[in-house]
């Protein structure tokens, strides 16, 4: 008789204790409530703006598992299932899109993004800050220009009738046509893209700079230690979880390399050197009115970036890192 008491007592206690907590954490949201509404009001424009123009579009990619007719539309359109992503796969001039982007993104992850690391670091050290000041206006100003304004600039630079080519003619050197070779396409638009957003790329880890103690330097300078020896053990840490975190990013979006840059510079270096998934969406997508594959290369790409993302958010975990969330 005692222990069915006791059994009674545990059975009502348990749901008490629940409607208890369930309580306090409504009476805490409701606190959380009114002390932000500001904020929270704040940001209802902004929701509303990422709802209308960034979710609201993906329903377009529907459009991916029908034989898509612009006449009937998305209701009246036949549905084909997976019979576009089958034809994609089967296309070798997807294929041949996709090695493209992937070496580039391979390539530049080598040898574009340390730049904005090492132009950090460096500007970091200027002591002076109206130098300072100038010298990171100077370096973001490229981020501003169109691509075509970029393109322009490498022409008249490294084209056939560039100041290069024209220089060394007057001291009697053959000039060359880097604008124009398909072999050294990679090396030219990693150049563009260092030149146009590295400077930009550098505010991120500029800000990550300033977060560290400076202190830590002057007890590690009173110690002995050298500048080498400062940046390797204080400034490198330091930006270690900002460097993952865009590196966790940039690996997102390795199937999403550009398409101005491409679709300008495709006919003077041919679709064999500077044809991209961008373009080839385009290409297919919309110069020849298949939008139904055009959406389904944008879906494969999509989802092979948040496949990627999410791979490389588990790694930097393994790493004891934190990646772009909380880990569970």
């Amino acid at each position: 008789m005692a222990a069915s008491s006791g059994q009674t007592a545990v059975d009502t206690a348990v749901p008490a204790a629940a409607t208890t907590r369930g309580r306090r954490k409504a009476g805490a949201l409701r606190t959380r409530l009114r002390r932000d509404w500001q904020l929270l009001l704040l940001t209802l424009p902004a929701l509303a703006l990422l709802l209308v123009f960034h979710y609201v579009p993906t329903l377009g990619n529907v459009i991916a598992f029908q034989d898509y007719s612009t006449v009937d539309g998305i209701l009246g359109s036949p549905w084909v299932g997976f019979g576009n992503f089958v034809y994609l796969l089967g296309d070798p001039a997807f294929w041949h899109a996709a090695r493209n982007t992937l070496t580039i993104t391979a390539f530049q992850l080598v040898f574009y993004f340390p730049v904005p690391i090492a132009l950090a670091i460096l500007l970091n050290s200027v002591l002076r800050p109206r130098l300072r000041a100038l010298i990171q206006n100077v370096v973001y100003l490229p981020h501003f220009f169109s691509w075509v304004l970029v393109v322009t600039v490498f022409q008249d630079m490294l084209g056939g009738a560039g100041l290069l080519a024209q220089e060394l003619d007057k001291h009697g050197f053959e000039g060359f046509d880097l604008a124009t070779q398909p072999k050294t396409f990679l090396l030219l638009v990693t150049a563009q893209s260092v030149w146009k957003d590295a400077g930009w790329g550098m505010i991120i880890f500029l800000a990550a700079l300033s977060t560290i103690d400076p202190n830590l330097y002057e007890a590690s300078a009173v110690d002995g230690a050298s500048r080498w020896r400062r940046m390797w053990h204080i400034t490198l840490p330091g930006l270690r979880p900002v460097i993952i975190l865009l590196l966790i990013l940039r690996l997102g979006d390795a199937l999403n390399v550009g398409f101005e840059q491409f679709l300008i510079q495709r006919s003077a270096v041919g679709a064999d050197a500077a044809e991209v998934i961008d373009t080839y969406v385009y290409w297919l997508g919309l110069q020849t009115a298949d939008y139904s594959i055009g959406a389904a290369a944008s879906l494969f790409k999509g989802v092979i970036g948040l496949t990627l993302i999410l791979i490389s958010n588990k790694i930097a975990h393994r790493l004891g890192e934190q990646g772009i969330y909380q880990r569970s």
